[in-house]
């Protein structure tokens, strides 16, 4: 009779159950593991002769066959070997208990027995939580943060000796130290005190931070655009515990070090980054940048300089918050729901329509310059800014309006848009028919916006754009219906061409 030990497995982001079938025969001595193991899995028959042989357990003239069940899916990882080796146990008698296939197991072996941790342990527990698992075995992973929930009992194990006698009931749970506890203090970054002038910016910032918008910015060099996206995340409510598992999970499956902190990710590419390491991809899909900036801010700065099929590729994740990517061995998904923030200079040379310097660029090169993002994307940014330099005699003396303050506006203003539309969603990526369902605009409003989309060739994706921008700055004001004042401030704000021009300096500089 056959032995089957449950376990997890995972898809990019997404886990599945999988049984761990042991059969132990007389024969020629072997272990054959059966069911789309990959080299990883197939290395694993080695790991768990030499574990068990560590314990005394003899397999001479034993065939043994292992079947990692669904067989259509292939499986990868050393998470499997401490469930095979339980699966001989039971087999062979060693191990005197049928385990509850509402337990899971995962965990890498040693070849003198213990249990380490290896790569996508965290995103298998919380795939485990999903599945209906209700204990989980696992070797505990000093650089991972502190698994306490409700409805799933994780138990940390040394050895593969510590969990047969933990199973057989002959110990009671070991002491570990205690793993890294999830940040409850916010990571600091730039705060908008910090930069003097520029309010038009900072209302726009708020407005997206609030919505969820993409937002692009334009101007010269050294006008604070880099200044003012890294201030950007200290304006955005803190990340809840179940986000922050999710973003860690994704650090975790990239093989990149992350900082247990509530506050939102902030990525930063350079512009000679490769398309796969933004989007994500390789021989085994791994996260790219879009997945990292998950739930945070992706900010894309000289965004002209970026290879356009690069940028192309961003289309399809700003629509779905996700992105999909396709081998010929397999199809993994990662999430990607960021908040896109662009930045470039108006011209090669930087100047154009600066009051500093002179322009050296012919408009053909201007057009060429600008021509490097296609219409599709620019269409995708909510808002768009001119900057320009500031006058910082103007501004000497004055106060800035801390993140903190304007933080909480954004926190009230969310909390608004999840009461209204019943679940965790903004405005700038709820589904149009419900937006208009639970924020009717008046016809005399919405003919005027037809009226002027007319006259500028607006595309019906911009008058979307302006209703949701519309919406969130009413729910910044804290009032239930859209009116002409909040339609016309986000027509301003959205506008590409002749919207006010703002100002920004940071405290020190010249």
């Amino acid at each position: 009779m056959s032995a089957n030990v449950a376990s997890i497995a995972l898809k990019g982001m997404e886990g599945y159950k999988i049984q761990v079938e042991v059969r132990v025969m007389e024969g020629k001595e072997s272990i054959v593991i059966v069911g789309l193991p990959d080299a990883s899995v197939k290395e694993s028959k080695d790991r768990i002769t030499a574990a068990l042989h560590s314990m005394n357990v003899d397999l001479t003239n034993k065939r043994v066959i292992i079947n990692l069940s669904p067989s259509e899916e292939k499986k990868n990882g050393p998470l499997f070997d401490l469930p095979m080796a339980l699966g001989i146990l039971i087999n062979t008698g060693e191990l005197k208990r049928r385990l509850p296939l509402n337990t899971a197991f995962l965990g890498a072996l040693s070849l003198d027995g213990t249990i380490k941790p290896c790569e996508g342990m965290l995103p298998s527990v919380l795939s485990a939580r999903k599945l209906g698992i209700k204990t989980i075995y696992l070797p505990f992973a000093p650089h991972l943060p502190l698994l306490e929930f409700d409805d799933l009992e994780v138990v940390y194990a040394a050895s593969l000796h510590e969990v047969i006698e933990l199973l057989s009931g002959k110990k009671t749970l070991p002491l570990f130290p205690k793993p890294i506890a999830l940040a409850e203090k916010e990571e600091m970054h730039m705060d908008f005190a910090q930069i003097i002038g520029h309010s038009h910016a900072k209302r726009a910032m708020e407005i997206a931070a609030a919505g969820e918008h993409h937002l692009f910015m334009t101007g010269p060099p050294g006008c604070g655009k880099s200044m003012l996206a890294e201030s950007f995340p200290s304006i955005l409510p803190p990340l809840t515990k179940e986000e922050q598992f999710e973003v860690i999970s994704l650090y975790q499956l990239s093989t990149s070090s992350c900082a247990f902190s509530n506050r939102p990710p902030f990525r930063h590419p350079h512009h000679s980054a490769s398309g796969v390491s933004i989007i994500g991809g390789g021989q085994h899909p791994k996260p790219g940048e879009i997945s990292l900036a998950h739930r945070g801010v992706l900010f894309l700065d000289e965004m002209a300089e970026f290879t356009k099929k690069t940028l192309d590729m961003l289309r399809q994740p700003l629509e779905s918050g996700r992105i999909t990517i396709s081998r010929a061995h397999s199809t993994v998904n990662y999430p990607a729901s960021f908040l896109l923030i662009g930045a470039m200079n108006p011209c090669p040379c930087g100047y154009l329509d600066s009051n500093q310097h002179y322009c050296t660029c012919s408009p053909k090169q201007i057009i060429a310059y600008q021509n490097r993002l296609s219409g599709p994307i620019r269409d995708r940014f909510d808002i768009n800014l001119s900057l320009s330099p500031v006058n910082f005699k103007k501004h000497l003396g004055k106060e800035e309006e801390p993140s903190e303050a304007v933080r909480n506006r954004v926190v009230q203003a969310r909390k608004r848009q999840y009461d209204r539309y019943g679940k965790v969603v903004c405005n700038g990526r709820i589904d149009y028919q419900t937006l208009i369902r639970k924020s009717p605009i008046s016809s005399t409003d919405l003919q005027q916006l037809h009226t002027l989309s007319s006259k500028k060739d607006w595309s019906n994706r911009t008058q979307v754009k302006i209703i949701r921008l519309a919406r969130t700055i009413a729910d910044l004001d804290a009032t239930d219906n859209i009116t002409e004042k909040h339609l016309f401030e986000a027509m301003k704000y959205h506008s590409r061409t002749g919207e006010e021009k703002g100002e920004v300096f940071m405290v020190g500089e010249r």
